[in-house]
């Protein structure tokens, strides 16, 4: 089947076939005749089978009859990231160049004058995050009464995001009589009541089982410490097959610390996560694509419909939380029908999270086995390595062969310790008559203690002396102690 066979118009055939492509999608297949007879769809596909083009180009030829007013968009796409809301707006210019339709996009991080002089003059398709979307028609700068056709694409994502009571407020405020169309990689119980109450009789459209994961893409669980992640992260990225990669992390923070460090190690790397303002994240997905930048540190903002070609390997550094981020972070990778190989590491505290995904998934994800701890002998006609700064060097062996066991000289045997040759009689009775000299030599207690007065006057002396007496009268600090104060306490039994 060729997309001719689809009922698409020449001139949107003409720009697919510009565009590279001449065989749809299985979910593109199913769903674009449908559309194009004003059915509604919700769309359940693995991600990276071309859900996009499976909702543009029909758009584009349902939309190329009529003209729009200002302030009234004819249709409207919702998106949950911004990433994705410009990645739909370049598959309309892509697929829209032999038509005239005109196209706004409303989503944060950008100044909103531009967007709403775009609004004032009409527009046919808007592509929208809802939270912009929402502030926009609360100014009274646009009004919905006019979109007949409406798009929830990735909506499990709107789920997981919280978008999910904005959505339901922007379909109260679109005309009964539209066509909806829902496309998700998943359908958890609260999105199927969202079809439930916004699609009428839709047509479901189920190319593959709900969370089922690229055949085309090697799986390979990586038991390793927390604590040598990073270390294990640039084995795994140094391997030649890995031309390009994208590594997801949990935290916005561990995107930062660790794009740092992979700087650092010598890799052209890149970070991408909510906290960059809308420019900067354009700019490094733009390195990235261009292949200036060949790692993507990223977060879970990177991992939903992000259609970037030639992704050969996605790390999971951090598990995901969420089993149904799993199935979109590695389906970056073996797009279009290519082949990819995604790693996700798993520390001990871990298991819980890898026993969700595989229960969802239905399959269980091959172990990779741990690497070699045994150390290949140094070449010897290569340098010796640099030690690193910080790190005391490994004491070298010596060059010289040992000797021979039967060259060895015997032992001696060990000679006995000699005692200390005994003094003679004669020094010890010299040094006992010493000492006794020594103690006759000595003056009595009462004359040392008057060494110690020295040149005092005698009265001094007297006093000193009195006071070391036990004899004299008893006194206090101030004088004599009274007499009242010298009777004895008796204490009864």
């Amino acid at each position: 089947m060729s997309f001719a066979d689809l009922g698409l118009s020449p001139e949107l055939l003409k720009a697919v076939n510009d565009a590279g492509y001449d065989t749809p999608t299985p979910i593109q297949a199913q769903a674009i005749p449908p559309v194009l007879m004003m059915r509604d769809i919700i769309g359940i596909a693995q991600t990276g089978t071309g859900k996009t083009a499976s909702f543009v180009l029909p758009m584009i030829d349902i939309l190329a009859q009529g003209r729009s007013r200002a302030r009234m968009p004819r249709s409207l796409i919702l998106e949950p990231t911004r990433e994705l809301a410009a990645q739909v707006a370049e598959n309309f210019e892509k697929y829209g160049a032999n038509h005239k339709l005109s196209m706004a996009l409303l989503i944060g991080g950008v100044s909103m004058g531009d967007q709403i002089k775009a609004l004032e003059k009409g527009v046919d398709v808007l592509i929208a995050t809802p939270g912009r979307l929402m502030d926009l028609f609360g100014r009274g700068n646009i009004l919905l009464t006019g979109c007949s056709l409406l798009v929830i694409d990735e909506a499990d994502r709107m789920l997981d995001m919280g978008f999910i009571p904005d959505i339901e407020e922007i379909c109260t405020k679109l005309p009964k009589q539209r066509q909806t169309l829902l496309f998700s990689a998943t359908m958890p119980a609260p999105i199927k009541k969202l079809a439930d109450r916004f699609l009428d009789n839709p047509k479901r459209i189920e190319v593959a089982r709900p969370a089922s994961t690229n055949i085309n893409i090697t799986q390979w669980l990586v038991s390793v410490k927390a604590a040598d992640k990073r270390e294990r992260l640039r084995r795994l990225l140094a391997q030649p097959e890995v031309t390009n990669a994208i590594v997801f992390c949990n935290r916005k923070t561990t995107v930062r610390e660790l794009n740092k460090v992979l700087k650092q190690a010598g890799f052209k790397s890149g970070e991408i996560h909510g906290d960059m303002e809308q420019p900067q994240r354009l700019a490094e997905l733009e390195l990235f694509k261009r292949g200036d930048v060949t790692i993507l540190v990223a977060s879970d903002v990177a991992a939903r419909g992000l259609d970037i070609k030639g992704v050969s390997t996605v790390f999971n550094y951090d598990a995901p939380w969420h089993p149904d981020d799993y199935v979109h972070r590695i389906g970056r990778t073996g797009r279009a029908g290519a082949t990819g190989t995604a790693y996700t590491f798993a520390a001990p505290d871990d298991a819980e999270n890898i026993e969700n995904i595989e229960k969802l998934t239905g399959q269980k994800i091959p172990r990779l086995e741990a690497e070699s701890t045994r150390v290949a002998e140094p070449d010897a006609e290569a340098p010796a390595e640099r030690p690193r700064r910080g790190r005391r060097p490994e004491r070298a062996e010596s060059a010289v062969p040992a000797a021979p066991v039967h060259d060895v000289a015997p032992m001696r045997e060990p000679v006995p310790e000699r005692s200390p040759p005994s003094q003679p009689q004669q020094q010890r009775d010299t040094r006992q008559e010493q000492f006794r000299q020594q103690q006759q030599d000595r003056a009595p207690r009462r004359e040392r203690q008057d060494d110690r007065y020295g040149d005092r006057s005698d009265q001094r002396r007297d006093r000193y002396r009195r006071d070391e007496r036990d004899d004299g009268p008893d006194e206090g600090w101030n004088g004599p102690i009274p007499e009242f104060l010298k009777v004895a306490l008796v204490i009864q039994p």
